[in-house]
């Protein structure tokens, strides 16, 4: 009997797909940014300029809401993820945004600071 040639072994890669940059629609960036938690997540991305996994960005919402939020954003082309281990790390795509719509994401980030600024002010004032 002859040996038998082990197989191969799995696959590890866990590729996700992500729009070209050419294939990013305005209207799909400006749903997704839409939405509060969306926002929250490009803010903090934004803010921290480097990839960070799902788990260092807190959403009061469950798990598998924060999922959903995130594979919104990666299949519209706003963020980009990439499996290092076993993070899910997440990357603003800030070059191809601002190559497809130049002052969209810088536009949209300080309208999002000045409404909370607005919002804590008002807060604080209705005694």
């Amino acid at each position: 009997m002859q040996p038998q040639t082990p197989a191969p072994p799995p696959s590890t890669s866990r590729a996700l797909e992500h729009p070209v940059r050419d294939a990013i629609r305005l209207e799909d960036v400006l749903h997704a940014l839409s939405d509060p938690m969306r926002l929250r997540v490009v803010r903090t991305l934004a803010r921290e300029a480097r990839e960070l996994a799902c788990s260092d960005i807190e959403l009061p919402v469950s798990k598998s809401t924060t999922t959903h939020h995130f594979r919104v954003l990666r299949e519209c082309g706003v963020i980009n993820q990439i499996y290092r281990g076993t993070a899910k790390m997440n990357a603003l795509r800030r070059e191809d945004l601002d190559a497809l719509f130049p002052g969209l994401l810088d536009t949209v980030l300080l309208a999002a600071d000045r409404q909370d600024l607005v919002a804590g002010g008002s807060a604080g004032s209705g005694r």
